[in-house]
């Protein structure tokens, strides 16, 4: 089951189009997109990108391994679908 704080948090993170839209890049991908692939598909500045993956982060929708300076991402599907089963509650 899934905390308040959590849910509240997942959803003030996908409120804004553009982490939505980088959250289902993410869940997409075959592999683990990295920042710079995101990056050059969103068309943001990489300070943005990175806020918006702070946020996600943040709402445990994301995982994050760095690898020297390179960071892949990947969607946390055990959250996504906790996330999924509380709004299909309400």
């Amino acid at each position: 089951m899934m905390d308040d704080e959590t849910f509240h948090l997942i959803s003030k993170a996908l409120s804004d189009p553009r982490r939505f839209e980088m959250l289902q890049q993410i869940s997409v991908s075959s592999e683990s997109p990295t920042c710079t692939c995101l990056r050059e598909s969103i068309g943001l500045s990489p300070a943005t990108v990175s806020h918006h993956l702070k946020e996600l982060e943040s709402a445990s929708l994301i995982r994050i391994e760095r690898e020297g300076k390179y960071a892949y991402i990947s969607l946390r599907r055990d959250v996504w679908n906790a996330y999924l089963k509380r709004l299909s509650q309400l």
